[in-house]
């Protein structure tokens, strides 16, 4: 399998790189325990916050990914320039202008994957060069399209090309990996699956929230990137949990933006990780989150999905 021969994994499962949760330290525990660990470099990070955290995710000695946003490359081409600097094993590069950077990243050696929404997304990243897609079905938690859902999504894809195709959005657990593997993904994209776990920068009230959360928790909007005022296009909402925030600013996006007051209050509700006001980015698969586990233990569980291969057959 491409996944785990390129990268020496012992599980196909690449831990999704998520903003204010995958932090050096949850991005080595990933890729020590078999997988490959994505660093979440969000918008509002320094570039030396990526230096410092890819420090901690290649002391290990395992490959490690970094994950970009291209319209904040833009704005920050300082990040590009530090990631250029780690020369990581993956980076994903998405949601916007990512073509300029692809052949940079690969000059370099590194391998450039990037998550695909619909089939348009996938034939752009087919024609702009790109070596792995993601296929992130509508599912998924954090930022991305609400078009199709993973399956038909990665279904279409896979009949559209021969790159290496990994699958995101609602694998919550070894059946989900096992399907998406015998549909013929190289490997499976889990963000929500790591959430709680204990290497995860996820603040502790949040982690509650989550672990009490079910499947139907979730919703999907711009409203706390209007709040939050981080530059996120509008043609990218994001999948959260439901909270008091969302539920009266929702429909008043755009009254939102220029709330000065609106956006303190956010602002303040993710200083105090209070999960009323905060945004909490998960995918529909949140609802198999229980306990707060270690990375291995996670990796553990994942790596059961031979035992849902072999019943299929």
């Amino acid at each position: 399998m491409w996944l785990t021969e390129k990268f020496g994994l012992s599980v196909p499962v690449v831990g999704a790189p998520m903003a204010n949760v995958s932090g050096g330290r949850l991005t080595a525990a990933i890729s020590v325990a078999g997988g490959l660990g994505m660093l979440g470099a969000g918008s509002a990070v320094s570039a030396d916050w990526i230096r410092t955290e890819g420090a901690v995710a290649a002391a290990s000695g395992k490959p490690y990914g970094v994950g970009l946003m291209a319209w904040s490359v833009k704005d920050r081409p300082e990040h590009l320039d530090a990631v250029l600097e780690l020369k990581p094993a993956l980076v994903s590069l998405s949601f916007g202008d990512y073509a300029p950077y692809v052949g940079m990243l690969q000059k370099e050696g590194i391998v450039v994957a990037m998550q695909a929404g619909t089939v348009a997304d996938a034939r752009e990243a087919i024609d702009v060069g790109v070596d792995a897609i993601v296929a992130r079905g509508a599912e998924a938690g954090g930022h991305g399209r609400n078009a199709v859902a993973t399956l038909p999504l990665l279904q279409s894809i896979l009949d559209l090309t021969e790159i290496p195709v990994l699958a995101a959005g609602g694998i919550s657990g070894p059946r989900g990996l096992a399907a998406v593997l015998a549909a013929g993904a190289v490997g499976g994209w889990i963000g929500t699956a790591f959430l709680t776990c204990t290497e995860a920068l996820t603040p502790e009230p949040v982690r509650q929230r989550v672990i009490e959360a079910d499947e139907t928790d979730t919703v999907y909007g711009t409203v706390f990137d209007a709040a939050s005022r981080a530059g996120w296009p509008d043609e990218f909402g994001g999948r959260a949990l439901r909270n008091a925030f969302f539920d009266t600013w929702e429909g008043h996006e755009e009254e939102l933006k220029t709330k000065d007051a609106a956006h303190a209050d956010y602002v303040d509700g993710v200083r105090a990780a209070d999960p009323a006001r905060t945004s909490i980015y998960a995918g529909q698969g949140v609802g198999a989150l229980t306990t707060q586990p270690t990375a291995a233990e996670v990796l553990g569980s994942f790596a059961t999905y031979r035992t849902y291969l072999q019943a299929a057959q």
